[in-house]
């Protein structure tokens, strides 16, 4: 058995394209086999291969695949997660701000006091990560330097917010007790009606707010963008839908559980109406979905979970928070 696959420079990846069926103009292969990669670009061409008869891929492409068209997936899917990363971080600043606002009303040390959270909560872990978060900040980080030598090594929680990463914040949300949770989301406009909802439902809704769930499905998704991961067909973490699907921006979500990357298109929109009312982030993944992924030979929005309706929702049509 040999111990690794064997180097293969890019005539030779270039011929075991063209081997497989695949039609690639040599400058224009050489250029993005040179500058991106014959194992990146893989993850793009993987959806056209052909299939046996027990549904497992052969190494044949599919008739008329084109390098072009490859290319072109890949674009889609950079400029996706370039949008998506915008909203990220708008919808990742909002969650801080509301979290730290609403637990230091309390107590600006609020995040320290293992009373304040739920029992299930591993408070103590949290709790270390958050200061190997203040001193990984220590050296470039100003407001937690002065607080740490002026004010006896405390520093609040909306100082420390700052420096978590949004899986510290996800997690940090999940362990607040149930009313806290929903204070906060009713603060970032997730209002969700309870009355529509079956009472296992309502019971589940109560114990833990769902957009728990949604915020480490996002900070999963905001992970895979900044690692430069492909998203257009990936599946993330599932969340539930039933209680979000009762806000009316929200009705398209699929029925269940998300797990696509319509889901996490759809809520980020919808955070973006009370984060920065106005923004037309949606109308720009509307045009780019309906301008270059519609165009590109064999592809289909519901690869991403889109429903086959989802233009005629306000969500996609009207600028963020105008619905």
């Amino acid at each position: 058995m040999a111990t690794t696959k064997p180097f293969t420079d890019i005539p030779g990846q270039l011929a075991i394209l063209r081997g497989r069926g695949m039609s690639a103009d040599t400058t224009f292969a050489s250029q993005w086999l040179s500058n991106v990669g014959y194992y990146r670009l893989s993850g793009y061409w993987y959806t056209y291969r052909g299939h046996h008869a027990d549904g497992t891929p052969t190494d044949q492409f599919l008739p008329n695949t084109s390098l072009a068209d490859v290319t072109m997936l890949y674009e889609f899917d950079r400029k996706l997660r370039t949008l998506i990363h915008d909203a990220i971080e708008r919808v990742e600043i909002g969650v801080r701000s509301h979290v730290s606002y609403h637990l230091g009303s309390s107590d600006p040390l609020a995040h320290e006091n293992s009373m304040l959270f739920r029992p299930s909560f591993n408070h103590s872990r949290w709790l270390d990560v958050a200061r190997r978060r203040i001193a990984r900040a220590r050296s470039h980080s100003e407001p937690i330097r002065h607080h740490l030598s002026r004010y006896s090594g405390s520093v609040p929680i909306w100082v420390l917010t700052e420096v978590l990463d949004f899986a510290d914040i996800s997690k940090l949300y999940e362990g607040m007790h149930s009313r806290d949770q929903w204070a906060v989301a009713s603060r970032l406009g997730v209002t969700i009606d309870l009355s529509t909802l079956s009472k296992n439902r309502q019971q589940k809704a109560k114990k833990e707010h769902p957009l728990t769930r949604w915020l480490e499905h996002l900070s999963i998704l905001r992970n895979s963008i900044a690692h430069h991961a492909r998203v257009w067909n990936r599946s993330f973490t599932p969340a539930p839908t039933a209680a979000l699907r009762t806000i009316p921006t929200l009705s398209s979500l699929p029925r269940g559980q998300s797990e696509r990357l319509y889901g996490s298109l759809a809520l980020l929109a919808h955070l973006l109406g009370g984060l920065s009312p106005g923004s037309t982030w949606n109308l720009k993944v509307h045009s780019l979905v309906e301008d270059e992924f519609e165009h590109i030979e064999g592809r289909t929005p519901s690869e991403m979970g889109f429903p086959s309706d989802w233009k005629r929702y306000d969500l996609w049509s009207i600028r963020c928070g105008d619905w």
